[in-house]
C-alpha cells in the first residue's frame, strides 16, 4: 500500500505537526506501508527519499513558514497521486485543497489528521480583529472541511468532543502520535548541565516546544516569583523558539527573573534533547489549547516528574495513573506543586516511576500500526478518471 502525506509544514520547521508526519513515516514502513509526502521547501534542504519539496514564499508575519502557490500544490498532488492508494492531508492549508483535488481526480480516499486547535489562537497572529470572529470563522472552515473528508484522525478525546460540537459528522478516530520511548530514556544530563554551565546541584523545572503565544509560556514565568521564594536557586529552561521569544524575554527582564530563565533554543531531537530532558529535575506545562501533548510523554519517558494545567488535548496524557501532577489553574498553585515535588524526593520518585509505566502506553510502533489499520479498512480500487483529473486541477 502506497499513502501520499500533505503537509504545508515539515522539517526544517520544528513542531508538532513535523514531528508527527516524521514518526507516521518511520513507523509505517515496518507497516508494510509506503509513504510519499509532498512538502515546502525551506532554503536548500538535501534530497530525502520519499519526499517532495516544492519551492515557496516565507508567509508574511511568520517568517518560520512557507506559502506554496495552491495551483502547484493542486498538481504536484494529483500527479503523485496516481500511483497511491490513500491521501492523508496533515493541515488545513493549501496542502488541504490539494488533497481533496487529487481525492477527486483519481478516485482515492482522503484522511486529514486534525492537529491544531485553531479557535484557540488564531486571535494571537490577528490581534487586531475580533477574537470571536476569528474563532466563528475557525468553526466554520473546520466543519466544512472535515466533513468533505472520509475520516478524521485526532490525537484526544476532548478534540473529538470539539469538533462534534462543531457539527462535524464524519467519522472521527481518536489515534494519538506515538513517542519513541527508548530514545528519551538515554540522555546525559551530566553533560548538558556541562555545556550549559548549569551547577550539579541546581533544581531546573524544563519547558520544551515552540516559544508561541498559545503555549502559555507567560504563566510559566508568571508562576516563577511564587515559586523562588521557598527554591530561590530555581531555574526555568525554555528549549524551543517561535514568535513568542522577543516577547518573553522582554517580560523575564522587566520581571527582573533573568537569573532565574535560561531561554537555549531549539535543541536536535537526536542528539540534544534527550539530554536536555535528563539534565531537569521536573518538566511544567502550562498550554490550555494542546491538542495532544507530545512533549508530555516524551518528558515521562524521560523519567521526569510532570507539573502540568490539564486542558483540552492533554487531559487524556495527564488522566489518573500518569503520576502527573495538575494543579489549578493559577501561579500560585503551579508555584506550590513545583516547591512540593522539588522537596519531597519520595513524591517525585513516585510520579517517575508512574509516568514511565504510562508512558509505555504511547509507544510510536503500536499507535502507528493502528493508523496502518485505519488506511487498509479505507482502501477502495483505484481508478483514474481523465476528464477528473481536468475538473480537478
Amino acid at each position: 500500500m502506497r499513502v501520499l502525506m500533505l503537509s504545508d509544514v515539515y522539517f526544517p520547521r520544528i513542531n508538532g505537526v513535523s514531528t508527527a508526519i516524521q514518526t507516521y513515516r518511520e513507523q509505517l514502513a515496518h507497516c508494510g506501508i509506503e509513504t510519499l509526502l509532498i512538502a515546502p521547501r525551506y532554503e536548500n534542504e538535501a534530497d530525502e527519499a520519499g519526499i517532495q519539496r516544492l519551492a515557496g514564499w516565507r508567509v508574511p508575519l511568520d517568517p518560520e513558514d512557507r506559502f506554496v502557490r495552491p495551483a502547484v500544490f493542486r498538481q504536484a498532488a494529483i500527479e503523485a497521486a496516481r500511483d497511491c492508494d490513500l491521501i492523508h492531508i496533515h493541515t488545513p492549508f493549501c496542502a488541504h485543497g490539494a488533497g481533496l483535488a487529487a481525492s477527486r481526480a483519481c478516485n482515492l480516499p482522503v484522511v486529514a489528521s486534525y492537529h491544531t486547535l485553531f479557535e484557540e489562537y488564531l486571535h494571537h497572529y490577528a490581534p487586531f480583529l475580533p477574537a470571536a470572529s476569528l474563532r466563528g470563522l475557525a468553526r466554520r472552515v473546520s466543519r466544512q472541511q472535515c466533513n468533505g473528508l472520509d475520516a478524521i484522525v485526532v490525537p484526544s478525546s476532548p478534540l473529538a468532543e470539539r469538533l462534534q460540537a462543531y457539527g462535524v459528522a464524519r467519522p472521527l478516530h481518536i489515534l494519538p502520535t506515538g513517542v519513541p520511548l527508548a530514545h528519551f530514556g538515554r540522555g546525559d544530563g551530566a553533560r548538558f548541565r556541562r555545556e550549559h554551565n548549569i551547577p550539579s546541584d541546581r533544581p531546573v523545572a524544563l519547558y520544551v516546544g515552540r516559544a508561541a503565544h498559545e503555549k502559555n509560556i507567560d504563566f510559566l514565568i508568571d508562576s516563577l516569583p511564587h515559586a523562588l521564594r521557598s527554591q530561590p536557586e530555581l531555574l526555568l529552561v525554555i528549549a524551543g523558539e517561535g514568535p513568542a521569544r522577543r516577547t518573553l524575554q522582554e517580560k523575564v527582564d522587566k520581571m527582573r527573573l533573568a537569573h532565574a530563565v535560561r531561554f537555549i533554543g531549539y535543541m536536535d531531537r537526536v542528539t540534544a534533547l534527550p539530554d536536555c530532558y535528563a539534565a531537569a529535575n521536573l518538566f511544567v506545562f502550562a498550554s490550555r489549547t494542546e491538542t495532544q501533548g507530545l512533549v508530555l510523554i516524551e518528558a515521562m519517558a524521560a523519567g521526569l516528574p510532570v507539573v502540568a494545567l490539564a486542558e483540552m488535548g492533554t487531559r487524556d496524557v495527564l488522566a489518573a495513573g500518569s503520576g502527573a501532577l495538575t494543579p489549578a489553574d493559577n501561579v500560585a498553585a503551579f508555584a506550590a506543586t513545583i516547591v512540593q515535588v522539588l522537596e519531597q524526593p519520595e513524591l517525585a520518585r513516585q510520579m517517575r516511576q508512574l509516568g514511565l509505566e504510562w508512558a509505555r502506553g504511547w509507544t510510536d510502533h503500536a499507535l502507528t500500526a493502528r493508523l496502518a489499520e485505519l488506511y487498509r479498512s479505507l482502501r477502495r480500487p483505484r481508478t483514474t478518471h481523465p476528464l477528473l483529473q481536468e475538473l480537478a486541477a
